[in-house]
């Protein structure tokens, strides 16, 4: 019987160094929020991640990571996505099962326990315009950097083809 349980972080960046991909990881006490991260992670340059698991009608999933500070416009992002509704976000339950991580912990790696293919993976552009990115090793305790180019041959690698696209957000007006 395949083994089914979601990667441990430990087993994560094994796998990420098997790939010949660099990354450095940097030890925080566990982030919950954008704000717990900019106050406690430390000085990591790079783009940071916020990450939204959603979900449209038809049960379509989503994993939007964008910038950390992106207000993102969640009433038009099912247009460019082409998702059968507006967005929603999905329980802790779906994101345990789909992605194999706790709410707080949602991260781009996620995706290597989506072994079913689920998830449709988007890279906020303006976040891929960085060197590099930041994002949790599967666990909240961490931050790991990564080439933003690296990032996408990982997730090609776990057999999602990330859609990079302009995110759309809101306005400060709006927010």
């Amino acid at each position: 019987m395949p083994d089914t349980a979601p990667l441990s972080r430990d087993a994560l960046l094994a796998r990420l160094e098997a790939l010949g991909i660099a990354t450095r990881t940097v030890e925080h006490p566990p982030l919950f929020t954008v704000e717990d991260s900019q106050a406690l992670r430390g000085d990591i340059p790079g783009g940071h991640t916020k990450n939204l698991f959603l979900k449209d009608k038809k049960g379509n999933l989503f994993l939007v990571v964008v910038e950390e500070e992106a207000k993102v416009d969640l009433k038009s992002l099912h247009q460019p996505l082409g998702a059968a509704s507006r967005l929603s976000f999905g329980s802790a339950e779906l994101l345990e099962e789909v992605l194999g991580v706790k709410p707080g912990a949602v991260t781009a790696f996620g995706p290597v326990n989506d072994r079913q293919g689920r998830v449709t993976v988007v890279l906020d552009a303006g976040l891929m315009a960085h060197e590099t990115v930041n994002c949790h090793p599967l666990v909240n305790t961490a931050t790991t950097t990564i080439a933003s180019a690296d990032l996408i041959r990982f997730l090609r690698d776990t057999g999602h083809e990330p859609l990079i696209l302009a995110v759309p957000c809101r306005s400060e007006a709006d927010a």
